[in-house]
């Protein structure tokens, strides 16, 4: 993340323009918007994915804001390219506050999940190819996950109307759900969680969406999904019902449970 905001930061040194640049990339990644043409040459393109762009629009502004989290070796790197020294500018950052909305943290939990799972899937796959990505799967999603979920208090599952495995299978109040974000989603409509409160819990709900790498395995075999890895996916889940998906289509949702947020005076 550091990475990002300095080479945003090298052509966009104001507010405003550093913003709309992260927003415009994120919603159509192209090599001529990108700042980062190392980076795309050496893991390619980030595919397109579906964003609310109030969401981008609060994480550039964050960026831009505050100083980004960076390894020991990020400063010296930077440097040694000649770049700005002010290339993590901006405010110490701020834990989550008790008057943080539940939204907020619902979308913070989520997010930071996938960003776990996603750097581990990614590093498999680049490193070890599609095959050993789903024994990743198989093996470590649901361990990265728990303890996603013990690290903020919260339950967190991934759950779908077509799983790969049968422990994720949405329940009914889900089904509908995942029905209601099929249906923003075909219509490109802004996609926003669904947040219901009981009994001082939160129940938050975000959508899952495809995007191309996705289908390598969860697109339609022989196409997308090569017989290898069709195979390995029947010896692995023999109940599998996660094939056939396009890209930019539901696949499942966050199904999150957390404690509600305290209410200021």
């Amino acid at each position: 993340m550091v990475a990002i905001k300095a080479h945003y930061l090298e052509n966009y040194k104001e507010r405003d323009a550093f913003v709309k640049a992260i927003q415009a990339f994120v919603k159509s990644p192209s090599e001529d918007k990108t700042q980062m043409r190392g980076a795309v040459r050496r893991f390619g393109l980030m595919p397109a994915q579906q964003f609310p762009e109030d969401e981008v629009r609060k994480i550039a502004e964050y960026m831009f804001d505050y100083q980004i989290e960076e390894p020991e070796w990020f400063k010296s790197h930077w440097m040694d390219r000649e770049g700005d020294s002010l290339y993590n500018r901006g405010k110490k950052p701020e834990t989550f506050q008790a008057e943080t909305g539940a939204k907020e943290l619902g979308m913070h939990y989520a997010m930071e999940t996938k960003k776990v799972l996603g750097k581990n899937l990614m590093g498999t796959i680049q490193n070890e190819g599609v095959e050993a990505a789903l024994a990743f799967c198989n093996e470590r999603a649901y361990p990265l996950t728990d303890s996603m979920s013990t690290n903020f208090h919260a339950r967190i599952k991934r759950v779908s109307d077509k799983p790969r495995n049968p422990n994720n299978q949405a329940n009914d109040i889900e089904l509908a759900h995942i029905e209601t974000f099929k249906a923003q989603v075909s219509k490109g409509l802004s996609v926003e969680p669904i947040l219901r409160e009981e009994n001082g819990k939160v129940f938050f709900y975000y959508p899952i969406v495809t995007n191309t790498m996705c289908l390598n395995c969860h697109g339609t075999p022989e196409q997308q999904i090569t017989p290898k890895v069709y195979e390995s996916l029947s010896e692995l889940y023999p109940q599998d019902k996660a094939i056939g998906y396009g890209p930019d289509e539901v696949r499942g949702i966050w199904s999150i449970v957390f404690d509600a947020p305290k209410k200021m005076d």
